[in-house]
């Protein structure tokens, strides 16, 4: 029998290399397309010899992009950028990339098509990464109107960059911000769940055209998800709360930095609650049940302790 293939784009990213293991997992071919294809060799040993190849390809690649596509049954795209630098955009990364892969895979005869966006994606907003996400979604909608959209809130896992990036700070700096006050609501969802929709929604043909919100099973404010991440770490810190205002032009001058760990559309989307709507179709409505944030934090994070790994074991 003909195995399925299922192309990623962005498959060494977060999210992807998720996505990539449970595909291999069920036996797929899976062609990831990446920016750097060095750099996603660590993808291979998840498969058997020849199931997953990495190539070196961009969403906005016009000429590649139909022989990357080319004999997919499926497509999972996991492409997004926190912030911009260079030609990668929000613009031309959340917008014109999907807008670009939807119409070419079409075009290809592809059957399925996974799109990964985000909660807070509104064409109205002032954050240029929450309102190309809202532009994504829609051209991938006129192009491949079977498409399946996923919504996930924050991610948390072992690589993420919310977690991480505070339990870093934790232990080197004495005071943490808490921009706005730290009201801003989340609703963190395990990457490994994200995943499992995905598979599902490549799954269930009743998923296609339809758009579902993933969330974990709890909602928290900012300031209870930095108050849980330090309780892990076993870390005292002043949390020091930074009005909008403040924090705003700290991003301008932050934005200036090769790599800035903070910027005024980042401050923007802190002034939304990122939490699953009320409406929405969820990880619940695929039959999925989400992960708490307790149960995965103590795997990933002991490292940022004094006595690390052993601290937790003795």
């Amino acid at each position: 029998m003909r195995s399925r293939r299922t192309a990623v784009l962005g498959g060494s990213g977060f999210i992807g290399r998720y996505v990539v293991q449970r595909l291999a997992a069920r036996g797929d071919v899976i062609p990831v397309g990446c920016r750097y294809a060095e750099e996603a060799k660590f993808l291979t040993p998840l498969g058997n010899v020849g199931q997953i190849a990495a190539v070196n390809i961009d969403i906005e690649d016009e000429q590649l992009l139909p022989a990357f596509l080319a004999g997919s049954n499926a497509v999972v795209n996991c492409v997004g950028i926190l912030t911009e630098r260079g030609r990668q955009t929000f613009e031309r990364v959340h917008h014109q990339g999907p807008a670009r892969l939807a119409r070419l895979a079409r075009e290809a005869g592809v059957e399925r098509l996974v799109h990964i966006s985000a909660i807070g994606a509104d064409p109205r907003s002032r954050s240029a990464y929450a309102r190309t996400k809202a532009q994504g979604e829609a051209a991938v909608r006129d192009s491949f109107p079977t498409a399946t959209i996923l919504r996930p809130s924050i991610v948390f896992g072992p690589e993420d960059q919310f977690f991480n990036r505070f339990a870093a700070m934790a232990m080197v700096s004495p005071v943490l911000p808490l921009i706005g006050g730290g009201r801003t609501r989340f609703q963190p969802v395990y990457v490994g769940d994200v995943a499992a929709a995905v598979l599902k929604c490549l799954e269930d043909p009743t998923t296609a055209g339809r758009t579902y919100e993933l969330g974990g099973p709890k909602i928290y404010t900012f300031r209870q998800l930095v108050e849980l991440l330090l309780a892990e770490i076993r870390r005292k810190r002043l949390l020091i709360d930074v009005p909008f205002g403040v924090a705003e032009l700290q991003a301008r001058l932050l934005s200036l930095l090769p790599s800035p760990p903070l910027t005024p559309d980042q401050v923007e989307l802190l002034k939304t609650d990122n939490v699953v709507s009320s409406s929405a179709l969820t990880l619940a409505t695929l039959g999925i049940t989400p992960t708490a944030v307790e149960a995965i934090l103590p795997s990933y994070l002991d490292r940022f302790r004094r006595g690390g790994w052993y601290e937790r074991r003795v």
